[in-house]
C-alpha cells in the first residue's frame, strides 16, 4: 500500500452516543472512498469496522476500529468509538488519536448524553470538533430542531457547513451550491432551493474572519461575499485547530446523502497533525514532524490468541520502518516487531513505512498501551489516557476443572486491550475480583475469555472484607495449656489483659514480674496472638485495633516449651475477646460522584438511604455538581447501576477504601451467617 505524508493525512474520530451512527458513517466514508466493494449495515453484522463476533452478536461497538479512506490523494485515518457508555474508554483512546473528532448524532433525536460526554471529553484533549447530523432521510428526521440543540447546549463556535435543502438537496455554504442525490448517493449541482441560506453563510464567514485580522476586515466590507473557497476551506481549518469552529454537517449513511461532501470537507479543511499543537510530553509538546527523529505512541492493544498482540501506533516525529527497532521509552528495551498494517477493520495491508501522522497497526510488539517508541539518539514519553476507572465489581471463578492455570492469563490480556478493566486477587478474601464500567462491560470480557482464550467462568458478588475489634477492656484472662502424653509434656500458663486501641495493627506488650513466665517465652506469646488475630471469634474475620498486655502466668521448667505458650496465648485470645464486647467493622468507601445539577438532591437520598453520609457538594462546571460522600463497601454493589439510570448515563464516580466503621448490630447477625467459612485455628 501507498505510504503519505503528514500533509497528506488526516486523522478523524467518530464518537457520540450509543446508536447515533458512527459505524454506518465509517463504512459509507470507506465505501464512497472505493475502499470496500459493498455498503455494509450494522443490523446485518457485515460492517467494516464491527468485525469482532461479539459485535456481530449484539449490533454494537465494543473496542475503537481503525479504517482508512483515500480520496484526493489523501489519506483519511477513520477511529469509529463505542457509543455505549460501558464502553466508553473507547471513545477516549479515538479521540486522543485523531486531530479532529466528528460527533455523531442523529436527526431524529438530537443533542443526547452521549453526545454531550462526546464534546466534554474532545475539548478536554484539546481536539477540533465537528458535529455531524446523521440519518436526515429517516421518518421524524429534524435537522432545524438538531441544530438548535447544538446551538443551545455548544454555543456559538457551533455553524452549519452542509446543511439540508429538502427533496434529497445538500447545500454546501462554503461554496454556496447545491447538489441533488439520487438513490444510489451520485450527485449533481442544481439551482440553489429557496431558503435563507444567505444569512447562514454570512454567519459562516464572521466566523472564518475571526481566524485572521485580513480577512476580518475584509468581513466588515462586503460581509464575506468576495471570500474565495481556498480562503472558507482555510479559514475553517484554522478555526477547527483554534477551536472556534465547530463545523455542523449533515448527512445519511444509509443512502450515501452527503458522503462524498464530507469527504471533500476532511481533505480540504480538516487540519493535518503537523498543523496542531502536537503531543504533550510532560508540560512540553512535541510537534509533529517528518524530519525528527522517530517518536510513536501506541494509544491502544488488542489480544488475538491466534494473530498475537496487535498496537495501535501514532507516529509524533520521524518515520516508522518495517526494518526498524525502536526503544521502548518506559523499559529501555529495543522493541522488535512483525508488520506494519494499515487497517481497514480486520482487512490488513502492508506498509513498508508510515510518516508522522499516520495510524498504522504493528503487530507482535512486548510494549503495552502507553508506551512510546523512539530512536534510540532520543528517548520521549508521551502523556497517558485519562480513562475512566473502573466501579463495578464482580468475583470471577472458574466453571470447569483444569481452567484455573488459564484464568489470570486470559484476564491479563482482555486487561490489555482494555484499561476500563481491572484484575485483583484477593489474598484475604481468595477471589479473583474483575472491575469495569458496568454489568454489560463485564459480561462481555466474560465472552472474550471464553471465545477467545478457551476459559469458561462465572461472576458473583464479591466477598466483603470486614473486621472484628473490641469494645471494653478485660482482665485477668486465662490462658492454660497443659498436655501430658507420656515423656515431656507442655505446660503454660499466661494471664492476659485485651483493650481497644485505635491503630489497626496488634500492640503486644508485657508486665511480667517476678519471673512469672520467663523472657524467652514472650516471643512464643506474641506468635501465639498474631496467629489469632487472623481469624476472630464471631465470623473469622481479623481482629483490628486490639492491645494484649501478657501480666502474669506460671511454668514448669522441664514441660514449658515456646509451643505451650503459643497454644495458651491462643486460648487466652478466644476467652478474652468473647467477654471484650467484640464486634464487626465494615469497610468504608470514600466517593466522588459527579453528577448533574439536576439529580444532585436524588442522588443525595439515595446515599442516606445506603446508609451513607453525604460530606459535601461543589460545582464541577457544565451543569454538573461532584457529592463528596461516604459509603459502607456493602451499599455500593449495584451503585454504578444505579447511577447510570438515576442520570440516564451522564453521572459516574469514583471510590477508594476510607476506613473500617462499626458495622450496625441490626446487620450483624446476616453477615455473621453469611460469612465464608473457615478452617478452625
Amino acid at each position: 500500500m501507498k505510504s503519505y505524508k503528514c500533509k497528506n493525512i488526516r486523522n478523524i474520530a467518530l464518537v457520540g452516543h450509543g446508536g447515533s451512527g458512527k459505524t454506518a458513517l465509517a463504512e459509507a466514508l470507506v465505501f464512497k472512498s472505493g475502499g470496500s466493494d459493498r455498503l455494509g449495515r450494522v443490523p446485518e453484522g457485515n460492517t467494516v469496522c464491527d468485525y469482532d463476533p461479539e459485535e456481530i452478536k449484539r449490533k454494537i461497538s465494543l473496542n475503537t476500529s481503525l479504517a482508512y479512506a483515500e480520496w484526493k490523494d489523501v489519506k483519511i485515518n477513520i477511529a469509529d468509538t463505542p457509543g455505549q457508555f460501558d464502553f466508553i474508554g473507547g471513545m477516549y483512546e479515538g479521540i486522543r488519536a485523531a486531530e479532529t473528532v466528528i460527533i455523531a448524532l442523529p436527526a431524529k433525536d438530537g443533542v443526547q448524553v452521549g453526545t454531550i460526554k462526546a464534546y466534554n471529553e474532545t475539548v478536554r484533549q484539546g481536539k477540533a470538533r465537528v458535529f455531524a447530523v446523521t440519518k436526515t432521510d429517516e421518518e421524524n428526521a429534524d435537522f432545524g430542531k438538531a441544530l438548535e440543540g447544538i446551538e443551545a447546549q455548544f454555543g456559538s463556535s457551533a455553524r452549519p457547513v452542509i446543511i439540508p435543502g429538502g427533496d434529497g438537496v445538500l447545500v454546501n455554504l462554503l461554496t454556496m451550491k447545491a447538489h441533488k442525490y439520487d438513490k444510489a448517493g451520485n450527485r449533481s449541482e442544481t439551482a440553489l432551493p429557496a431558503g435563507d441560506f444567505k444569512s447562514l453563510r454570512s454567519k459562516l464567514a464572521e466566523a472564518v474572519a475571526e481566524t485572521d485580522e485580513a480577512l476580518m476586515e475584509r468581513f466588515f466590507e462586503s460581509e464575506g461575499e468576495d471570500f474565495t473557497d481556498g480562503e472558507f476551506a482555510k479559514g475553517v481549518r484554522d478555526g477547527l485547530v483554534q477551536g472556534v469552529i465547530a463545523p455542523v454537517i449533515c448527512c445519511s449513511a444509509e443512502t450515501l446523502l452527503g458522503i462524498d461532501m464530507i469527504l471533500d470537507l476532511i481533505a480540504d479543511s480538516f487540519p493535518a497533525a503537523d498543523e496542531t499543537d502536537g503531543e504533550r510530553s510532560g508540560d512540553a509538546r512535541i510537534k509533529y514532524d517528518e524530519s525528527a527523529p522517530l517518536a510513536a505512541y501506541i494509544f491502544k492493544t488488542l489480544a488475538d490468541p491466534f494473530v498475537g498482540k496487535m498496537s495501535f501506533v501514532k507516529i509524533i516525529t520521524g518515520s516508522l520502518s518495517a526494518k526498524a527497532e525502536p526503544t521502548n521509552s518506559r523499559t529501555g528495551e529495543t522493541e522488535r516487531f512483525g508488520k506494519i498494517l494499515a487497517l481497514r477493520g480486520k482487512k490488513q495491508d502492508e506498509l513498508t513505512e508510515a510518516f508522522a501522522g499516520d495510524i498504522v497497526a504493528v503487530t507482535k510488539l512486548d510494549a503495552t498501551t502507553g508506551d512510546a517508541l523512539c530512536a534510540a539518539s532520543k528517548i520521549v514519553g508521551f502523556n497517558p489516557v485519562e480513562f475512566p476507572v473502573p466501579c463495578f465489581f464482580r468475583a470471577v471463578s472458574v466453571k470447569g476443572k483444569g481452567d484455573e492455570g488459564k484464568i489470570s492469563n486470559a484476564l491479563g490480556r482482555i486487561i490489555e486491550e482494555d484499561l476500563t478493566l481491572s484484575y485483583a486477587n484477593n489474598a484475604e478474601t481468595h477471589q479473583r475480583v474483575l472491575g469495569g464500567l458496568g454489568e454489560q462491560h463485564l459480561d462481555v470480557a466474560v465472552s472474550k475469555m471464553r471465545n477467545k482464550f478457551g476459559v469458561e467462568v462465572e461472576l458473583s458478588e464479591p466477598i466483603i472484607a470486614y473486621r472484628e475489634t473490641i469494645r471494653k477492656k478485660v482482665v485477668n484472662i486465662e490462658g492454660k495449656h497443659k498436655k501430658q502424653s507420656g515423656g515431656a509434656g507442655q505446660f503454660g500458663v499466661v494471664i492476659m489483659e485485651f483493650e481497644p486501641h485505635a491503630g489497626d495493627e496488634l500492640i503486644f506488650e508485657e508486665r511480667v514480674f517476678g519471673g512469672s513466665v520467663p523472657k524467652q517465652f514472650f516471643p512464643a506469646v506474641e506468635k501465639g496472638l498474631r496467629e489469632s488475630v487472623e481469624h476472630g471469634v464471631l465470623a473469622g474475620y481479623p481482629v483490628v485495633r486490639l492491645k494484649a498486655t501478657l501480666v502474669d502466668g506460671k511454668y514448669h521448667p522441664v514441660d514449658s516449651k515456646e509451643i505451650a505458650f503459643v497454644q495458651a496465648a491462643r486460648l487466652a485470645f478466644k476467652e478474652g475477646v468473647k467477654e471484650a464486647s467484640p464486634c464487626l467493622l465494615e469497610p468504608i468507601l470514600s466517593m466522588k460522584i459527579l453528577v448533574g445539577d439536576e439529580n444532585t438532591g436524588d442522588v443525595m437520598g439515595i446515599v442516606n438511604k445506603r446508609r451513607g453520609a453525604v460530606l459535601g457538594t461543589n460545582p464541577a462546571g457544565g451543569g454538573m455538581t461532584v457529592i463528596e460522600a461516604e459509603m459502607p463497601q456493602a451499599e455500593t454493589s449495584d451503585f454504578a447501576l444505579v447511577i447510570l439510570q438515576m442520570t440516564k448515563g451522564m453521572g459516574s464516580f469514583t471510590q477508594k477504601f476510607a476506613r473500617y466503621q462499626e458495622l450496625p448490630q441490626n446487620l450483624e447477625a446476616e453477615v455473621i451467617a453469611n460469612a465464608p467459612k473457615r478452617e478452625n485455628n
